[in-house]
């Protein structure tokens, strides 16, 4: 049941979980799997939150689907390789927890719930790294068609954002060129949703068949103790309430939050997740107790903000890690100059725009613009366009050198720049950041393009340049929790009968960002806990 009327609901739940993402959701199954009543209560008036936004692919080291698609893994390599990605703040119980507790929720998933899997053929993002894999770990999600369940459905999931409506699998083909129009407008025409979308999908569905109450427009305003011990709820500033014994905090993270960014983060971000995220579970879990962790960081991206990306009314942003990545295109600071390897994951990518110039105290590398040339527009889209067609909001220039005049940096420094990246790309080595020498660099290129997929000279006019901005799919420290989910005070001692998981908790990783669905693993991973520490109750 799908609903925003009070008056269809129990009085009393086993299990009240806030927030319909992937985290909430996969919490909500695992628990109703063990016979609790289940609601989930979602603040905004459509369901998924940042999950139904994403990607949707999920990081899971040595899952049973990556070894029956013939890619290798095992528990040592998993092992190796989160210790040397975060070793130094993971402990080997945590990393021993992820390894196991990632790759049981796929099988749960995957066995139990609607949820579609298919490893992609993705390295890790550090494959010179010991313990790393050329593929297999992050796992996509094929589509999503609410017909085959309930068409209901689709109308009230979180309306897609610029992803087009591919899955991952479809997009890696694509070697950074538009997908087909006939596709997409069949996939529109009828319904289907893919990446994140598909993901949340098909957890609803698993949920609705359990008979788990979904409760929209339902915004948690009030949460405390009751006088038998569980846990009073009050909804829409008192428009409602509910009891529950047991209470699962997952209301995504703090990044829409302008008041909590500026005191938390250590830089400005440019958010492109749900705009629901607003910090709502962080107040909750610390007015009854929770302690937080981790809250100065994020899951990063470099964001393209064209002025017509807007979502639910707030102005908004795209990924900009594949412009950066294919050949042709170079990324530059207010001096002109490069300052990052441009196929860097996207991650360890943005943190470089934190860094502070010593000489005037400010951010070194922001303001950014991604620089490309003629050739470079007419073959790839830039963050939405029409492969051979500006768009209004580009700076054009026939020059490099009026470029540089227009957007207010030195000319000489940046044909300067240019002059060594052209000569790099002509050679197929870039000898500033080695942009192009790894596999995981090369993923995201062209294959077309050789003898490096990631370089080409920027040499035919006009040239075009947009604002880059360091952004968040979401805040990525929140409520400090134990490896089952529960909620911890400053003594560390679980708070009983509440949990925490996906952004609005603190990240399985520390801040690491091991490969691509790394977001979404810790979710699922975390979710899948709760919900197993749960149903432990009832055995």
């Amino acid at each position: 049941m799908i609903t925003t009327n009070p008056e269809l609901l129990n009085a009393r739940y086993d299990v009240a979980v806030i927030g319909s993402g992937a985290a909430g959701l996969v919490a909500a199954v695992r628990a109703a799997d063990a016979g609790h009543s289940v609601i989930v209560l979602e603040k905004a008036t459509t369901l998924g939150g940042t999950s139904g936004l994403s990607g949707g692919v999920l990081w899971a080291p040595n899952n049973h689907l990556m070894r029956e698609s013939g890619f290798d893994d095992s528990d040592e390599q998993g092992r190796d390789y989160l210790t040397a990605a975060a070793g130094d703040r993971m402990s080997p119980a945590e990393i021993d927890w992820y390894i196991q507790t990632s790759k049981r929720a796929v099988q749960f998933l995957d066995a139990e719930t609607h949820v579609s899997l298919v490893p992609l053929g993705r390295p890790d993002y550090h494959v010179e790294w010991p313990g790393s894999t050329t593929g297999g770990r992050g796992l996509d999600n094929n589509e999503f068609n609410p017909a085959d369940y309930d068409p209901a459905i689709g109308a009230h999931l979180r309306k897609p954002t610029y992803f087009p409506l591919i899955s991952m699998s479809e997009r890696d083909g694509l070697n950074g060129s538009a997908p087909d129009a006939e596709l997409l407008a069949s996939r529109k025409a009828t319904g289907v949703r893919t990446m994140g979308g598909a993901l949340v999908g098909n957890l609803l569905a698993s949920a609705l068949e359990r008979g788990i109450h979904v409760v929209r427009d339902a915004r948690v305003t009030g949460l405390s103790r009751s006088a038998d011990g569980g846990w009073s709820l009050t909804m829409r500033d008192g428009a409602f309430s509910l009891a529950a014994n047991n209470v699962v905090i997952a209301s995504g993270g703090f990044e829409w939050n302008a008041e909590l960014v500026s005191a938390l983060l250590p830089f400005t971000i440019t958010p492109i997740s749900a705009p629901s995220n607003e910090g709502d579970g962080l107040a909750l879990g610390l007015g009854v107790g929770g302690s937080l962790d981790e809250l100065t960081h994020i899951w990063g991206v470099p964001v393209i903000t064209p002025p017509s990306d807007t979502y639910d009314g707030k102005q908004s942003g795209r990924m900009g890690n594949v412009e950066m990545t294919l050949p042709g295109s170079i990324t530059v600071n207010a001096a002109g100059k490069r300052f990052v390897n441009e196929a860097l994951n996207y991650h360890d990518l943005t943190r470089v725009f934190g860094n502070v110039d010593p000489i005037t105290s400010k951010p070194a590398n922001s303001p950014a613009w991604l620089v490309f040339d003629h050739r470079f527009l007419s073959r790839y889209p830039v963050a939405g366009s029409t492969p051979g067609t500006p768009t209004e909001w580009m700076i054009s220039a026939e020059s490099p050198a009026e470029l540089a005049t227009k957007l207010g940096i030195p000319a000489a420094a940046f044909e300067a720049t240019l002059e060594r990246f052209n000569a790099d790309a002509a050679a197929g080595i870039d000898t500033e950041f080695g942009r192009g020498s790894t596999p995981q660099d090369i993923h995201l290129g062209d294959a077309n393009n050789l003898p490096n997929p990631c370089l080409a000279p920027l040499a035919t006019g006009p040239f075009y340049a947009v604002p880059l901005h360091p952004g968040a799919l979401g805040t990525a420290g929140g409520l400090r929790v134990n490896l089952d989910g529960q909620a911890l005070d400053f003594n560390s001692t679980p708070i009983e009968g509440l949990y925490a998981a996906g952004n609005c908790s603190a990240t399985a990783f520390r801040d690491a960002y091991p490969g691509g669905g790394a977001t979404l693993g810790s979710a699922i991973t975390r979710g899948f806990a709760v919900g197993e520490h749960l149903a432990a109750q009832r055995s």
